[in-house]
């Protein structure tokens, strides 16, 4: 992930290493070839005003089942429909689970698609590969999420990272494969930003926007003489663009650093205290407060990570036998964690106005088996679940397809995670067309072919 410091191979007496300048400077070349975002948008290859908007992307590690909450089957059999009944929401074109009644209240501003499916297999990694970057990770070829093509695309528009990860990337989830949380083929230097701590804990502070321990504050200034090292060695290089290029990315890595507005935007204590606590004086629920900071500050993509990884804790992964999660467990604990912070999330960008402009989609790799196991659990079932989608353009209440009766597979408008990545660049002015420099510098088009936003959803 981005870094501003870290081991290397060659250090100097101030610390600085040859990789440190890397990260935060050779690796931004890779764009060179790329129209500009005015160039895009002299192309028709990105809408303007669409541009302006945000995306906070929540993903449900562990994969919420559909049965128990989006997509309820109170006709089926009990091994079927499982033990929570459907409740009436503020939409009138469906019902959702009992366990979930603050998001009742406000089912007028999200939006469910019912038909989400994929054909790989039915492991952790392989879906979270898929609804973040639209492919599957073959060939050695690693698709870089949204929020990294985005900010590879359109920029930054702040001093505060384009794409930010709370409360830190996906850790282990059994396949020991990417999850599709970098920036893969674009290279580190358009790799989020991640927070690696937790916002909820009361000494809570970002120590990446800090200088690092072993840099006093005038060490920090020198660094930005970098290249000076290489002065002597790279003089035709220095007048070039490239090296253009590597100042800017080094410019922004230290305003990330030093910056009194990044600082700001993530200091939670600025918040009332009535308000952190409407959202959950949790990991999750302070993340989505955090989020909301983001995106009011200029942020254009903050992906929240519900769960971090599906062993050692109760998550969505609800097998129904340690060390996995029981039903009991997501009625208890995951799912009042759940409705409290995404309703605050939803109902906080509403009351200030951002949600026409904010995106907020939450996605999962998988659904449950539509059957109840031995253990009283569910099990991966990648034939059919739910996703919902609220706010930039998105007309809330709808519901866009339909499972068969027993929630195993689409019954209606099928939709793959090509499908959902394409509707979040749509939400984002980005034309599915346009083309990413891929591995050996060939075109990499950034959904693929064919592949279209679910556009039922936009008003």
């Amino acid at each position: 992930m981005f870094k501003f410091s870290g081991d290397g191979s060659i250090t100097t007496c101030d610390g600085i290493t040859r990789r440190d300048f890397l990260q935060v400077g050779m690796l931004g070349a890779l764009g060179l070839t790329l129209p500009s975002f005015q160039a895009l948008k002299a192309a028709g290859k990105v809408d303007s005003k669409k541009s302006q908007r945000s995306c906070i992307m929540i993903f449900n590690l562990g994969a919420p089942s559909q049965l128990d909450l989006w997509d309820m089957k109170p006709e089926a059999p009990s091994e079927i429909r499982g033990p929570f009944k459907p409740i009436r929401t503020k939409s009138d074109a469906f019902e959702i689970s009992e366990i979930l009644p603050l998001h009742a209240k406000i089912a007028d501003k999200f939006s469910l698609v019912r038909s989400c499916y994929h054909n790989a297999a039915a492991v952790h990694d392989t879906g979270h590969q898929m609804m973040q970057t639209g492919r599957l990770f073959t060939g050695g070829v690693n698709t870089p999420h949204v929020g990294c093509a985005a900010e590879f695309l359109l920029g930054r528009r702040s001093e505060l990272p384009a794409h930010v990860i709370l409360p830190e990337t996906m850790g282990p989830t059994g396949g020991n494969m990417p999850h599709g949380q970098d920036a893969g083929f674009l290279g580190k230097a358009y790799d989020p930003f991640v927070l690696n701590s937790d916002p909820s804990t009361k000494d809570f502070k970002v120590p990446d926007l800090l200088p690092p321990r072993e840099i006093g504050e005038v060490r920090l200034e020198r660094r930005r003489m970098m290249r000076d090292l290489v002065d002597s060695s790279v003089k035709n290089f220095e007048a070039s663009e490239q090296a253009k290029l590597m100042d800017s990315n080094f410019e922004s890595a230290y305003r990330i650093m030093t910056s009194s507005q990044a600082r700001e935007a993530f200091d939670l204590s600025k918040e009332p205290m009535k308000v952190r606590e409407r959202y959950g004086l949790n990991r999750f629920g302070q993340s989505c407060l955090l989020a909301r900071r983001l995106v009011e500050r200029g942020v254009r993509m903050v992906t929240v990570n519900t769960f971090i990884t599906v062993f050692g804790e109760i998550t969505w992964d609800i097998h129904g036998s340690k060390p996995f999660t029981s039903i009991e467990g997501m009625r208890d604990i995951v799912a009042p964690m759940y409705d409290q912070g995404y309703t605050a999330l939803i109902e906080d960008l509403f009351q200030r106005g951002m949600l026409d402009d904010t995106m907020v989609t939450c996605l999962a790799e998988f659904g449950r088996t539509p059957k109840v196991n031995p253990a009283g659990g569910r099990d991966h079932w990648p034939n059919c679940w739910t996703v919902n989608f609220a706010g930039g353009g998105v007309k809330g209440g709808q519901v866009i397809g339909k499972s068969d009766e027993i929630g195993a597979y689409p019954a209606e408008r099928p939709v793959d995670p090509g499908e959902i990545v394409a509707t979040i660049y749509e939400s984002l002015g980005i034309d599915l067309h346009t083309e990413l420099p891929g591995p050996q510098g060939r075109p990499y088009p950034v959904v693929d072919f064919g592949k279209q936003a679910v556009r039922e959803l936009f008003a």
